[in-house]
């Protein structure tokens, strides 16, 4: 079984090149940049690239005592050393230097199915099939978990033969699975026979559900399937959904707004045909009962002694006040505190469970330097701008140091100065992070406070409800 997809990238074309021959850059699969790269040595990728190729990634050691090696990148109409320079010779001479600079596309084999050797074959014979006869491709078996065997596709956009562009359309799609399905079928390995209807998943939700992560999507579904299962008719189906928060039409499908957003999204298309109108009617009817709502939590009384005196304690206030109530709301502390049930949470804070890490990330620059106001964030900011232009200059030095002839001749100095390099580098990478944390807790802020707010307001009007509720059923007794 293999699934495959692509997708166009735009910018600079040597980036998405020197990404899909080195996978030890796997941050963004769509877009890589080489911090180390200068715009003078970006276009002088040769030797990057050279080096790319040799990514232990993309080799396999015939067993543990030989030195040879199989090299599991190749090209289609071009060389892999060179790929760069011959694609954007073929953009040149037809005049299309602008716009989408390339496809990059994937190849994802099935746990334990296929040897390193026969995905690369399998991949070369696809891409050979689709895009042979025009496009110049570059074809890159990953190797970097085993349980995660795949090919990725660089494709040039112009075509060689007569300079016309490759868009790509459904009909590329399914084409490029159906082939994909041939040849996994020559080779022996299984096959999707019946894919359902929907949209398949982008590569930051399928990473985010192997990392145990909520996704947007994950959140929506979750709360499809809870309706359903809480639901002996159609109508309490859609009533649990409007509970929930979300806006519903109906018509040939159904089209679901999640609290706080603008958006609608259909629930077959994105979904497939399990949330057909149908499909929802058949699920609710097979089930012999409803599932019981979950209840309210029993409030636990901790009795705690108090040494010295509340007045004299120091409160949190501004930003860190407001960030430590919103970790608690998320539930990301206290540590020894029970989880709170996604299921139970708030629309508008289970959404920021997808955003954990930047919020925890946050949360600990604002308690460690004690930044409470908008005008001691922007301060510490501007200090860590100007420690990184130093360090930048700093590391500037180094490279030009580097590259002299006294140094290229004394191994050990070299070794220093490469040291002195990284140890730069990766203070400079904590630093950046800093700064975007910074302007993040700026922006966030406000958005923080304003669903704080809506919280409130939504849990207050449902309390309302409740209390209506039980005074029309007393005055009925």
């Amino acid at each position: 079984m293999a699934t495959t997809s692509i997708w166009r990238v735009k910018g600079w074309l040597g980036k998405v090149v020197i990404y899909a021959e080195n996978p030890e850059k796997t941050a963004n699969p769509k877009f890589y940049a080489d911090r180390e790269l200068t715009e003078h040595d970006g276009q002088q990728l040769t030797d990057v690239i050279r080096y790319a190729v040799n990514s232990r990634k993309t080799q396999k050691a015939d067993n543990e005592d030989c030195a040879v090696v199989h090299r599991f990148v190749s090209g289609i109409n071009c060389s892999p050393s060179t790929a760069r320079d011959e694609m954007l010779a073929v953009k040149k001479r037809f005049g299309k230097e602008s716009g989408t600079v390339a496809y990059h596309g994937y190849q994802s084999f099935a746990p334990g199915e296929a040897t390193p050797e026969m995905a690369h074959e399998i991949g070369m014979k696809l891409a050979a099939r689709l895009w042979g006869d025009r496009y110049q491709v570059i074809v890159a078996t990953h190797l970097d978990k085993e349980n995660h065997l795949h090919n990725h596709f660089v494709l040039n956009t112009v075509s060689f033969a007569d300079g016309i562009k490759y868009h790509r359309t459904r009909k590329d799609y399914h084409e490029m699975q159906t082939v994909s399905d041939a040849l996994c079928r020559e080779y022996g390995l299984s096959v999707i026979e019946h894919s359902q209807q929907g949209r398949g998943k982008q590569y930051g939700e399928w990473r985010a559900e192997q990392e145990q992560r909520p996704t947007w999507r994950g959140l929506i579904r979750a709360d499809m399937d809870e309706a359903i299962r809480q639901s002996m008719t159609e109508r309490q189906f859609f009533d649990a959904l409007r509970k929930k928060g979300y806006a519903v039409k109906v018509g040939k499908d159904i089209s679901i707004r999640p609290p706080g957003k603008e958006r609608f999204v259909r629930l077959m298309r994105n979904f497939g045909e399990d949330y057909s109108i149908e499909q929802i009617r058949r699920r609710i009817l097979s089930q012999t009962r409803a599932e019981k709502k979950p209840s309210e939590p029993t409030r636990q009384v901790i009795r705690i002694r108090l040494f010295g005196s509340l007045k004299t304690a120091r409160k949190l206030a501004g930003f860190r006040a407001l960030y430590v109530h919103y970790c608690y709301l998320l539930g990301i502390f206290p540590k020894n505190r029970p989880q709170q049930s996604r299921k139970r949470m708030h629309f508008l804070l289970r959404e920021d469970l997808l955003k954990l890490d930047a919020i925890t990330a946050e949360t600990r620059l604002l308690i460690g330097h004690r930044i409470d106001t908008a005008e001691q964030l922007f301060s510490y900011r501007d200090k860590v701008s100007e420690k990184i232009t130093v360090l930048t200059e700093k590391r500037k030095q180094l490279y030009k140091t580097q590259r002299t002839a006294a140094v290229k001749s004394a191994p050990e100095k070299a070794a220093e100065v490469k040291t002195q390099i990284t140890a730069l580098s990766k203070e400079l990478a904590v630093l950046r992070k800093e700064v975007v944390s910074c302007n993040s807790i700026a922006e966030r802020s406000g958005v923080i406070k304003e669903k704080i707010k809506a919280v409130r307001e939504d849990e207050h009007i449902k309390e309302k409800e409740k209390c209506d509720r039980t005074e029309q059923q007393k005055a009925v007794r």
